[in-house]
């Protein structure tokens, strides 16, 4: 049940947001281009990041890229 904890969880690394356009979701309006994101959780498909609403949320790794 590690989705319960998630928000307190260490940051595994940083982000950055590249584009929030998606076809099938609403993504706009939680992710904002060029911002920086704490990654939580992650899989092979998704990043799990404490979006712009202050809440966890899973989203597609092809929306950001690694800084370093």
């Amino acid at each position: 049940m590690i989705h319960l904890n998630w928000e307190q969880r260490e940051t595994i690394k940083q982000i950055e947001c590249v584009h929030a356009d998606a076809k099938k979701f609403i993504v706009h309006n939680k992710l904002t281009p060029g911002k920086k994101y704490d990654v939580k959780n992650e899989t092979d498909e998704f990043y799990f990041v404490i979006d712009n609403s202050e809440r966890i949320g899973g989203f597609r790794k092809d929306y950001f890229k690694e800084v370093k």
